[in-house]
């Protein structure tokens, strides 16, 4: 099947993956972030992503990394605003996402500017979420989440669970109206090290929910941890799974590294090239 993306009204190709580059507006992020840096910087990071290949900017202006407390809406939007602005009026063409699990900060973000929202809860941590969604007709990343506070807790599931939940949330968002909907399996929230590389393996099987499959897997601790090292260090790590991925269906990867990830797509794309 060919899958598609509708960002307004332009139609988004989905046979070659896209890279979706992470901007972190936060002080406490696992890996790199903004914080209070200033506007010069933020813009430099940006640009470099751009210019790199990145197809889609996303912003998160609060911390969802295991153990993490969110910050409270207010101070989430005090981030994410100045940031936004930034970046809408120097790029005004960019795709940009924010990543958010509060409805008043996604209409927000939308009225702004934004692109798509990326729900790291998978709208259960806001029941106003997906009418905002519908609301505006934005593309909407749903990722599998079985805990909405600090992702700690790991549960027993299988693939035929992760898949029943895509499908249910899937049929009510396209009875809402929205067409457009991203799965995200959750690489490295309330998972196992295992957990995580059984879905990794397995990942084929959300192929038969029809929709574009995103990965989010760039130098978090299942890659890190067992290796012995630190997020700093595991680039080739990175690149491996996200080739992995690629493989098993992924259409996009969000990613801290651009250029990395563009060239595992050139390689994946060349390696199933027709003669």
């Amino acid at each position: 099947m060919q899958l598609s993306l509708n960002i307004h009204n332009q139609l988004i190709d989905l046979s070659s993956p896209l890279v979706m580059a992470i901007v972190n507006i936060t002080p406490d992020s696992f890996y790199t972030s903004w914080g209070n840096k200033d506007e010069d910087e933020l813009l430099e990071q940006v640009q470099s992503f751009l210019d790199q290949g990145a197809d889609i900017i996303d912003m998160g202006a609060c911390s969802t990394r295991p153990g993490s407390t969110p910050v409270e809406a207010e101070e989430e939007w005090n981030r994410l605003a100045p940031a936004l602005k930034i970046i809408r009026t120097h790029f005004p063409n960019a795709i940009l996402s924010v990543d958010t699990f509060r409805a008043e900060i996604a209409e927000k973000a939308i009225q702004a500017g934004v692109d798509m929202i990326n729900d790291v809860y998978g709208g259960d941590a806001d029941s106003k979420m997906w009418g905002v969604i519908a609301k505006y007709r934005v593309p909407h990343i749903l990722t599998f989440a079985r805990e909405m506070t600090t992702y700690s807790t790991c549960y027993e599931y299988t693939m035929s669970n992760i898949v029943d939940f895509f499908q249910e949330k899937l049929d009510k968002l396209h009875r809402m109206g929205v067409a457009d909907v991203i799965i995200d399996p959750g690489f490295g929230f309330a998972k196992t090290e295992q957990q995580n590389y059984a879905i990794l393996r397995d990942m084929k099987v959300l192929s038969v929910l029809q929709a574009p499959i995103l990965v989010g897997i760039s130098r978090k601790s299942m890659l890190y941890k067992p290796l012995g090292e630190n997020p700093s260090d595991v680039l080739p790590a990175t690149t491996a799974a996200n080739t992995i991925a690629l493989e098993h269906g992924a259409c996009i990867l969000r990613v801290h590294d651009v250029t990395a990830a563009k060239q595992a797509i050139a390689i994946h794309l060349l390696t199933h090239k027709e003669n």
